[in-house]
């Protein structure tokens, strides 16, 4: 062999073995996290962006992302694996008073004194606080509206106009069932949903009796004997009355319901308006054929929208990896995570980090709701934000009611009942 041969055989080997003690560690060093996630097409759609434009950022880092179920079930999966110390290292849950059921000193990390802090809205902060003080959370996705999504063609086909008041809503449905279509869609086999007309109704309830919350929180102030707070299951048993929901209202889901408002087979859906990205993700091309408007009071001249702050994103208290899991809460509560979410989905509503802007095309309905946002008369908090009380049974009651099983007040009563057994575990004073 010569020993130009030799050398240069000896070359390529000392670089093989060169690349191979650069990329050995890599790979042997790189962490993965575990990130829970909701179960609708759009927070799926952005949970999966943000792990893999983290991951593209960090390549030190895999983020593995799980899908969780929905309503009680998955209320019920993560209060059991934060109490057996089993949850994943990330995950999305409810701010407000969902939060505060999680025992959040004990379960989750205290993030108050990460530096992105400095950059989220104050309001987020206050929904994510912990009995002790500390903030643990940062927001995922955006402020939402909760009101009605409703078809545009259908209300041009018919001459329609958006109601600001109940009775005109009503007739606004009168008309639609004449035509031959449904004019309320609700979706109960996906049980939360069917809270949408009395939680988005908070608006009217508090324009009506301003220290609802505040009493109701002390324990004086009950949905059956506050005339305010029991219209809001007026409401629910009055469109069920009227004969104005679709025929497979107990067996129809969340997709079926974003569908039929989406393509005109029904003209109005209760929702939260994170729901223009999962129509965004599954139905495209009618996304800006639906618009929004809040759930309509008695009195048009205290028309407004009730509000949700973000959900929230959290670190696990029971996990090994917490300076990564860290480092991955602080990429979503970014201007960069912020893009990230705005790639992967239709954005729902204003982010609440500083430096978040919104894209301009934004869907038809957001682009109603936001004039709510931007006047502060015209919009409330929902009140698990202004509470620490939400009874948890409040989605099986509203199925009853809203099937026309149960009457509005025996609804309410229970639902009283229901927010007691709540408040004594939480140990408020009052009750």
């Amino acid at each position: 062999m010569s020993q130009t041969v030799k050398t240069t055989r000896y070359a390529m080997m000392a670089a093989l073995l060169v690349m191979t003690a650069l990329a050995t560690p890599a790979n042997a060093e790189q962490t993965t996290i575990t990130f829970f996630t909701g179960n609708d097409a759009a927070t799926v759609a952005i949970s999966e962006g943000l792990a893999k434009d983290f991951e593209a950022a960090n390549p030190d880092v895999k983020v593995e992302v799980e899908v969780g179920p929905g309503g009680t079930e998955r209320d019920n999966l993560v209060r059991s694996r934060l109490a057996t110390q089993s949850m994943n290292d990330v995950f999305l849950y409810n701010s407000g008073s969902q939060y505060q059921a999680l025992n959040p000193t004990q379960t989750l990390v205290d993030l108050s004194n990460e530096p992105w802090q400095a950059d989220i809205d104050p309001a987020f902060k206050q929904v994510v606080t912990a009995s002790d003080g500390s903030v643990r959370g940062a927001p995922i996705q955006t402020a939402m509206g909760g009101g009605f999504f409703y078809n545009i063609p259908l209300y041009k086909e018919l001459g329609l106009s958006v109601p600001k008041t109940w009775n005109e809503f009503m007739a606004n449905n009168a008309k639609i069932k004449a035509a031959g279509k449904v004019p309320v869609v609700q979706t109960y086999r996906d049980t939360w949903t069917s809270q949408m007309m009395v939680l988005a109704d908070n608006f009217n309830v508090l324009a009506n009796t301003p220290d609802f919350a505040s009493q109701y929180t002390a324990g004086k102030a009950k949905f059956a004997s506050t005339a305010s707070a029991l219209r809001s299951f007026e409401k629910l048993a009055e469109l069920h009355a009227a004969g104005y929901l679709n025929d497979d209202f107990g067996a129809a889901t969340l997709e079926d319901g974003l569908n039929m408002v989406a393509t005109g087979e029904g003209a109005h859906y209760p929702m939260l308006s994170f729901a223009f990205g999962s129509i965004g993700q599954t139905d495209p091309d009618h996304l800006n054929d639906v618009g929004f408007f809040a759930i309509p009071g008695d009195d048009a001249s205290k028309n407004g929208l009730t509000i949700w702050l973000p959900n929230g994103i959290y670190v696990s208290a029971a996990n090994p990896h917490v300076d990564i899991a860290k480092r991955f809460v602080a990429f979503v509560a970014s201007v960069k995570g912020c893009e990230s979410q705005s790639r992967a989905a239709a954005v729902t509503g204003p982010y609440l980090v500083k430096g978040c802007v919104l894209p301009a095309d934004v869907p038809r309905g957001v682009a109603d709701m936001l004039p709510y946002f931007n006047d502060q008369s015209k919009r409330a908090p929902a009140l698990e934000f202004l509470s620490p009380v939400k009874g948890p049974s409040l989605e099986q009651i509203t199925v009853e009611v809203g099937s026309g099983t149960r009457a509005a007040a025996d609804g309410a009563a229970l639902y009283d009942e229901d927010v007691r057994k709540q408040a004594q575990q939480l140990g408020l004073p009052g009750w």
